[in-house]
């Protein structure tokens, strides 16, 4: 069964307005899921993941980002971090609205933003998904310039440098992302720095995480070593699976929908302790 997504525009109090992208299952819905994207993407990427998830019973719901695809704001650029949280925030609360188990999904940089949100002292998600979350990444003399570079010049814009062979084995991943006129390859300056401090402030912070999470990582992942991940996957109720020989967009590997179809088990699995 094929799910189509439906896309309306929101209006947002700092861009003015925001894309949001909903999938619904047949029926009613017995999770929902905020599904947070990466940096330079948009929420149309996840097309295919989120009607899988759909079609496991499951409501997911997807904004673009502050600056990123449909979205409003200056490209590739955020003035401040916690703007982020406080767009999932709206959605975290409208899934909890509904009473059935809320699951925060996060992909890449989206990975770091609800690995941060769930630290923070905010509406919480009952459960956490994160795939390849940005927790490390980028070049030291990148970090190190990032901060003085946010201040004095924070609109300049770099290169994101990534490959389409980096995403996904599949090469039609690769030349749709670069295809894509909503895709950004190139990053502001603040954001990065932005990026960069979300890292560190996360690192020092992630020992406090107290939502069942499961993480999920390509071990030839080449933009977010999984090297990031481990100390995370340490923590008592944290679940991490390496798969060693997928890529940085493991949703879009081939074995894409066989993940999904984890994760979904995995969330039901997870249910049962959450509602008793």
């Amino acid at each position: 069964m094929k799910v189509e997504s439906t896309a309306q525009p929101r209006p947002h109090p700092v861009v003015g307005s925001q894309l949001v992208r909903r999938w619904d299952p047949v029926g009613q819905a017995t999770v929902e899921v905020v599904l947070v994207h990466g940096i330079g993407e948009h929420s149309g990427r996840y097309e295919r993941t989120g009607g899988l998830l759909a079609g496991e019973g499951f409501g997911v719901t997807a904004a673009d980002l502050i600056g990123c695809g449909a979205t409003g704001g200056k490209r590739a650029y955020v003035e401040q971090w916690a703007h982020f949280l406080d767009q999932v925030q709206v959605f975290v609360e409208e899934a909890r609205a509904k009473a059935v188990p809320t699951v925060l999904m996060g992909h890449s940089m989206g990975g770091l933003i609800s690995l941060e949100y769930a630290l923070a002292k905010r509406p919480r998600p009952d459960l956490l998904v994160l795939s390849a979350p940005g927790l490390d990444g980028g070049a030291g003399w990148q970090k190190a310039i990032a901060p003085l570079l946010g201040r004095l010049v924070p609109r300049f814009k770099a290169p994101n440098t990534l490959k389409g062979e980096q995403l996904s084995r599949d090469p039609d991943v690769g030349e749709a992302y670069f295809a894509d006129p909503l895709v950004h390859t190139a990053s502001t300056v603040r954001l990065g720095a932005e990026l960069f401090a979300a890292m560190e402030r996360t690192r020092s912070t992630m020992m406090s995480l107290d939502v069942p999470t499961l993480v999920l990582h390509g071990g030839a992942d080449s933009i977010v070593p999984p090297t990031a991940t481990v100390e995370l996957g340490n923590l008592p109720n944290v679940e991490r699976r390496l798969y060693p020989t997928l890529r940085h967009e493991i949703l879009n590997e081939p074995e894409g929908p066989e993940i999904v179809a984890a994760i979904a088990e995995w969330v039901r699995s997870q249910i049962a302790g959450v509602v008793s």
